[in-house]
């Protein structure tokens, strides 16, 4: 069992996530049903589209690890940082292997975070001047906000299928 502090992140990093939320869909289930097309439609020339927010968040949840494990860049399994012009591949495949990522690299922060010591919330992270505790909450609130961007997404989409 982990001490109920880092219990609590873990819940709340979950909550985010792919648990029931009172604050409605979570970042995996606002992607819940979504084909490679939907996921590759861009609102505008130049904005965001659902797949290359999929693979931003998948990139600061390993940025998040790596900061608190103390690990080197370089390990992510897309090439750069930060944003990821998506999609190369159109196709269903890859955008379930980019979902199946995000879920690895949610999986992987978990086990990050479960491996904290209670000590270890209040002081900063490796290479980092933030606190851990605001460190993985920051994440959890990340979550939540592309949950967020991505159910509008959704909206326009829908909207201009409908016409």
């Amino acid at each position: 069992m982990a001490h109920p502090e880092i219990g609590y992140f873990l819940n709340l990093l979950d909550e985010a996530y792919n648990r029931t939320a009172w604050h409605g869909p979570t970042l995996r289930g606002s992607i819940r049903g979504l084909t490679a097309h939907e996921a590759a439609w861009r609102p505008k020339p130049g904005r965001h589209n659902i797949w290359e927010i999929v693979a931003h968040a998948a990139y600061w949840k390993y940025a998040v690890r790596r900061r608190l494990l103390g690990e080197k860049r370089g390990s992510f399994s897309l090439q750069g940082s930060n944003w990821f012009l998506h999609p190369i591949d159109r196709g269903e495949k890859a955008w379930h292997a980019d979902v199946v990522m995000l879920d690895s690299e949610h999986q992987r922060l978990r086990a990050a975070v479960s491996a904290l010591q209670p000590e270890d919330l209040d002081r900063p992270a490796r290479g980092s001047k933030t606190l851990t505790r605001r460190l993985v909450a920051g994440i959890a609130l990340h979550d939540v906000y592309h949950a967020g961007q991505i159910q509008l997404i959704k909206k326009l989409l829908r909207a201009r299928s409908s016409r």
